[in-house]
């Protein structure tokens, strides 16, 4: 049946030509689906926005991964929830907010018509045609791929179908090999290649990105001391000559431990700026007191703008998409309106949460978007920008924070930004998801100069999904990355990092047992860490007057990180060089004692400097506590580094200071006298992966980094068990990481499959909605019917999940298919100006997937393709005909691989006759996985 021509229908064509244009074409704007869902049952085109499909206009709360806390609206009688009858509590619920386009305007509503004229496809990124456009040469029938229904779009805070893309991407590699000419075979070859044309241009621009911050870092940190006066742009690092592990010739007395530096003209203190004001009596004191005074109002004015910068720039309220629902959208907030963005919803539900994308690290967020879940925005160009200034500003401000986890989110909005030119990858979110794992990796090879370790950091740490084909572009793309920031040298040395140092010494086996206490230093600090700095985030920082005002808190914190900067050196220093020196090895008769940390004559200079390493360890430590979580970008490895590589060079100067008073112990035979046996900073390094691995759990990927860290594997033992026994410790502590704890305090949707859960008497049935709103083939069906059921189920809070499509079956009811929400929302707004007509599901027709019908609404609007003869209100096309099922006999562990290994975001529970008893969608199965894991705590 042909579509009616009416004003409200843009989608026609607005010639005197018939045809229709089947009931996938027409424009994709938000305000225009919507519009057409608001004026079904209305005899006026123009419908008010307070019509009866949304009486109001505040934010509806999206519990993705909590059970819905609100009954059911509308006509439905009140039904009992699932969390009612079996007892599960409800988790405070994930909101979308109201916010702005991100896309320039479209044009109004009143008119539109005017969309089909206007520049507006132009002038914005098409949707994503999740769905391959109409082929412009039919396909022979025995050539067309069998597909199973038609995606869209994937909404914000929706999962994605992991399923419904890899049989999508058969199909495609179908059309392709189809095509057996030489012009065929050359498409086919640079489709292969186009996988890694897109790693190399993100390894590329990663490794660029990262010289850019680095370099911005350096120079704004240095400029709270002082300024270079050859070049004012010039970091100290530039503007002085680097200091070596060069043998002096000067004969310098060996118990010197203060910094022996040679002398920089070109660099000056703001003290010596300021002396003609400092002169007179007391005049130190002065100079003293206005370094400190320039030193904070610098760090506090960096750290306000890179927080004022993540607060108004990446608030989750200011990203809304084309690809958001039309009746789950936000109200198109616009002047008055803005002061609603903060409003409570109505009705006493939980006030909304705002997420600010360029905040903290962003490796928690990247692992659930890595699983397949969807946040628009997350990694687009305005996070990518704002991640990339305000980190070098909240770093250089002094903050304990590093810019290693950030690297990776960088690298992440890379990955996705340049994927999304490639069809192959900007239609298929699965495939994409495979770029992103190979752009985490190239993130960890520019942050630690260690692209091995960036690879298996992927594989163990953030990837969800991680093939071989994945695995080599991933070590590709981390070898373009770490070669090009090579070429650039952001340090001016060579390395990679700063703190890339080598030994020329072995380790021996009595020091198996400090590193061993190491190991299980590294094991309590980072289950206390990762406590400690949850408990803080949670009842201080989300519980009391901090959290209405971040930026407040961030100049406390600040204010606080200067006053204990000037305690000694190390408390002052950078993270990144504090772990440098630390780290270093100390050579007889160097100029270089880095900081005073060569300790040469131990009775005499080993307290001092035990003492000064001491206090920066406890400052670091209860600094990063208080800092971690703040809204400014900010990572966690170079603090979590530098107070493990503080613990390591205290326990290695105290076996130095040991074996310098007992050279001929038995303990110390196998240095034979040797007075330079033990190297503190060997320890410092062990100190600082145990650590490592203690806060975020991570081990073969952390062992690998301090490898390449090091140049060698002599010290690959004393790692590897620290860093075991640092896992195990916390294990038993603390289960979670600090990475799982930021996911589980902002409530996003992360189905972890390495995690094993004990069932218990627990069945299917206990976690199976039976009831859940359905479609019966055996009633009538009209659009306007369709619409309020729609409505309805985003009302409940379950906009992530569908229908199922029944018909009766004997005594039972038997399932033909399942539609999504986005589906059914988007085949209605085609249909709506017939708001009578009865809309018709049939389980037998036939997909295939390049057929007239494989394109989403957006494709055909580009494209301008029609469709002859398509039912515009058969929904088949949208239907999923072949969902998973389970039998409600089935063992809990089956419906958990179903969901972990396949991908599924739904599975029909049925009968062992085959007939329809409930879903379970993967917001419920969190939901009763998260109360379960509760419980059993």
């Amino acid at each position: 049946m042909p579509l009616r021509k009416s004003p409200s229908n843009p989608a026609l064509p607005q010639s005197g030509d018939e045809t229709p244009t089947g009931p996938l074409s027409g424009p994709s704007s938000i305000e225009w689906r919507r519009h057409r869902l608001l004026q079904i049952g209305n005899s006026s085109t123009e419908t008010n926005e307070a019509s009866s499909l949304r009486p109001n206009l505040e934010a509806r709360a999206t519990s993705y991964g909590t059970l819905p806390s609100t009954a059911h609206s509308g006509g439905r009688k009140n039904k009992s929830s699932i969390r009612d009858r079996h007892g599960l509590s409800a988790l405070p619920s994930l909101l979308i907010p109201k916010g702005r386009y991100t896309d320039p305007p479209t044009p109004s509503i009143a008119s539109p018509r005017s969309l089909i004229g206007s520049s507006y496809f132009a002038t914005q990124r098409p949707i994503s045609a999740y769905d391959k456009p109409v082929d412009q040469e039919p396909l022979e029938p025995e050539s067309a791929v069998k597909t199973n229904g038609i995606r869209v779009w994937y909404s914000s805070f929706t999962s994605i179908d992991w399923l419904h893309d890899a049989i999508k991407d058969s199909a495609r590699q179908a059309r392709l090999r189809r095509h057996k000419s030489k012009r065929g075979r050359i498409r086919r070859q640079l489709d292969r290649s186009i996988g890694w044309i897109v790693v190399t241009i993100i390894g590329f621009l990663t490794a660029i990105i990262a010289f850019l911050i680095v370099r911005s870092e350096q120079w704004l940190f240095d400029i709270k001391e002082g300024y270079c006066t050859t070049n004012v742009r010039k970091a100290k690092r530039f503007c002085c000559p680097v200091q070596d592990d060069s043998v002096i010739s000067l004969q310098i007395p060996f118990f010197v431990t203060t910094r022996v530096e040679k002398s920089c003209p070109a660099w000056r203190t703001w003290g010596e700026f300021f002396s003609p004001v400092a002169s007179g009596e007391g005049g130190w004191v002065r100079q003293e007191a206005i370094e400190y005074a320039v030193y904070t109002v610098i760090a506090l004015s960096l750290a306000t703008i890179s927080a004022l910068l993540t607060i108004y720039l990446t608030a989750s309220t200011s990203f809304v998409t084309r690809k958001d629902s039309g009746v789950l959208s936000p109200t198109f907030a616009t002047g008055s309106d803005a002061h609603k963005l903060t409003d409570p919803p109505a009705g006493g539900a939980v006030p909304r949460k705002v997420l600010h994308y360029a905040a903290g690290s962003g490796i928690p967020e990247i692992k659930t978007i890595l699983s397949g879940f969807v946040i628009h925005g997350y990694l687009g160009g305005r996070t990518l920008f704002t991640k990339a200034v305000g980190l070098a500003l909240s770093v250089a401000s002094g903050l304990s924070l590093g810019k290693e986890g950030p690297f990776v989110h960088i690298a992440s909005c890379v990955g996705n930004i340049v994927s999304r030119y490639f069809s192959k990858y900007e239609t298929n979110e699965g495939k994409r998801r495979g770029i992103l794992s190979a752009a985490c990796a190239a993130g960890v090879a520019v942050a630690f100069g260690a692209p091995i370790g960036g690879v298996l950091f992927s594989l163990e740490e953030v990837s969800y999904f991680f093939p071989a084909k994945v695995m080599w572009r991933s070590f590709f793309c981390a070898m373009v990355a770490a070669m090009t920031l090579r070429f650039l040298d952001p340090f001016g040395s060579g390395k990679l990092v700063l703190f890339q140092v080598t030994y020329d010494k072995d380790w021996h086996a009595y020091e198996l047992i400090p590193f061993l206490f190491l190991g299980v230093f590294g094991g309590i600090y980072g289950a206390w860490f990762s406590k400690l700095n949850y408990r803080w985030s949670r009842h201080v920082r989300n519980g009391t007057w901090l959290k209405r005002y971040p930026v407040v808190e961030v100049l406390l914190v600040t204010l606080v990180t200067a006053m204990f900067s000037f305690l000694n050196p190390y408390t002052r220093m950078g993270g990144t060089e504090l772990v440098y020196n630390l780290f270093a090895e100390c050579k007889s008769g160097s100029s270089n004692t880095h900081s005073g940390l060569c300790v040469l004559d131990p009775p005499t200079q080993a307290i001092p400097v035990i003492r000064s390493i001491f206090i920066a360890l406890i400052v670091k430590g209860a600094l990063t506590i208080v800092t971690f979580g703040i809204k400014v970008p900010a990572g966690i490895f170079i603090p979590t580094l530098g107070v493990g590589a503080c613990a390591g060079r205290i326990l290695g100067i105290l076996i130095q200071w040991a074996q310098y008073s007992h050279p001929n112990s038995a303990a110390f035979a196998a240095c034979k006298g040797d007075l330079d046996c033990v190297i503190p900073g060997l320890y410092a390094m062990v100190g600082a992966a145990a650590t490592l691995s203690g806060v975020t759990r991570t081990t073969v990927s952390l062992a690998v980094i301090m490898f390449e860290l090091t140049d060698t594997l002599t010290y690959a033992v004393p790692v590897m068990l620290s860093v075991l026994v640092a896992k195990t410790i916390a294990d038993a502590l603390e289960p979670k990481g600090i990475y799982d704890l930021v996911i589980e305090l902002s409530q996003l949707p992360y189905l972890d499959a390495k995690h094993d859960y004990v069932w218990g008497a627990h069945t299917i049935s206990d976690v199976a909605d039976r009831d859940v709103d359905v479609i019966r083939v055996d009633r009538e069906n009209t659009v306007k019917s369709l619409r309020d059921q729609l409505q309805e189920l985003v009302d409940s809070g379950n906009s992530d999940s569908g229908f199922p499509i029944l018909r009766p079956d004997g005594e039972g009811m038997r399932m033909i298919g399942y539609i999504g929400a986005n589906e059914l929302e988007h085949a209605l707004s085609i249909v709506a100006d017939d708001p009578d007509q009865v809309i018709t599901f049939h389980s037998t027709t036939p997909q295939h997937h390049g057929g007239p019908m494989a394109s989403s609404i957006s494709s055909l609007a580009e494209t301008g393709s029609n469709v002859i003869g398509a039912d515009p209100y058969d929904f088949s096309w949208y239907m999923d005909q072949a969902p998973l099922t389970v039998q409600d006999n089935s063992p809990l562990e089956l419906v958990q691989q179903l969901f972990t290994k396949l991908g599924a975001r739904y599975v029909v529970v049925t009968d062992a006759d085959g007939h329809y008893q409930g879903v379970i969608d993967k917001k419920t199965w969190l939901a009763f996985l998260d109360e379960l894991e509760h419980r059993s705590n």
